[in-house]
């Protein structure tokens, strides 16, 4: 024990120069040493807090939403049709809470549908204590963002937008929101995964962090290190309800174009096909299965049975990469479909159609 000791704490020479050569090597080695925590969050958190809002909504709602709400097992039991006897057509006015954050000094916020999609009256609180009644300017469902406006005499505190595409997994990250109802709350963590699909939608593409979240943080920024939003808080995963470091953000580069075309359109307008895929046929495309009458699609001449490969060149071998590459193209705009037919590849040019609610390509 003495000699490993000795060993340990007074190396010979030749371990001091093997040790040396060795920390040399590491410290010249691209990536081998990550940048530490910050010292302190604090003023990162003084500079975007007050641009963080606390959001307060009065909706009504009746039995039969409830029941709308109530998982399909449970709606065909006694309890389920005795309670829609009792209170299917019965209206209450109830409150609920989330967040959001300011992208302009004239009091535009972006939060989530889920937030104020059903709202009567939506009530924002700043962190300095001023509230304002606000209206939506726009929202979208399957993304589940939403605009709302503030109107105020001066100037109101705001953050901007980074780049969620040059955040990487194990990256610090700042959440901040309304958790509980606990407004001006942050927590830190970072980013755990990217590209999470949860099956909510065919636009999921979430950023998973570990920075605690909870009901209340719907709606509320996830900041980088320099203070930008790089994602909105949505949801969580949790069998309690509670946090357990698992929770989802929608990443800028999606919000950031979303809001824009809802500040000026009120509305997202998406591209669609009316097609509907079977087979993924790996490595190669997807099989159309059938056409909507009178879509897009059909009018230009696909088929069922043939097999997508590209559109306007990029390569598509899923499903939800057809309707996203779809949906990016505004309607009435022509796309290069690139397809095979009976052994043959084949260009054909589609005039894009206006998607409709829940529709598939």
């Amino acid at each position: 024990m003495q000699r490993l000791l000795r060993l340990v704490f007074a190396p010979p020479s030749g371990l001091i120069l093997a040790l040396a050569l060795f920390v040399g090597a590491c410290a010249s080695a691209p990536g081998a040493i990550a940048r530490g925590a910050p010292e302190s969050f604090a003023p990162l958190v003084k500079n975007v807090l007050p641009a963080v809002v606390n959001i307060a909504v009065t909706e009504t709602v009746t039995g039969n939403d409830v029941f709308a709400d109530m998982p399909p097992e449970l709606r065909d039991t006694p309890l389920g049709r005795q309670f829609r006897r009792r209170f299917g057509g019965k209206q209450e006015q109830v409150t609920g809470a989330g967040s959001g954050f300011i992208v302009d000094p004239s009091g535009i916020i972006v939060t989530n549908n889920h937030v104020v999609g059903r709202a009567d009256e939506i009530i924002v609180s700043l962190t300095d204590g001023r509230q304002f009644k606000a209206r939506v300017l726009g929202r979208d469902e399957l993304t589940d963002i939403a605009v709302i406006k503030v109107s105020s005499p001066s100037p109101l505190p705001f953050v901007g937008w980074g780049d969620s595409r040059k955040m990487e997994v194990g990256d610090w990250i700042i959440a901040a929101g309304n958790p509980f109802g606990l407004g001006g709350s942050v927590s830190a963590g970072i980013i755990s995964a990217e590209g999470r699909d949860l099956g909510s939608g065919p636009f999921d593409n979430f950023i998973q962090i570990d920075a605690p979240i909870n009901p209340g943080n719907s709606g509320g920024p996830v900041f980088n290190m320099d203070g930008q939003v790089i994602g909105v808080t949505s949801t969580i995963v949790s069998p309690t309800g509670a946090s357990v470091g698992i929770g989802f953000a929608i990443p800028s580069e999606t919000v950031s174009a979303i809001v824009t075309q809802l500040l000026a359109r009120g509305q997202i307008e998406r591209g669609w096909l009316g097609i509907s895929v079977g087979e993924v046929i790996k490595g190669i495309g997807l099989q159309v299965a059938g056409l909507d009458r009178n879509s897009p699609a059909a009018k230009a001449g696909i088929r069922a049975g043939d097999v997508l490969l590209s559109v306007n060149g990029e390569r598509v071998e899923t499903a939800n990469g057809l309707i996203k590459a779809v949906a990016a193209v505004a309607p009435g705009n022509n796309v290069r479909i690139t397809l095979r037919r009976q052994g043959r590849d084949i260009d054909i040019p589609v005039t894009v159609g206006r998607r409709p609610p829940e529709q598939a390509g």
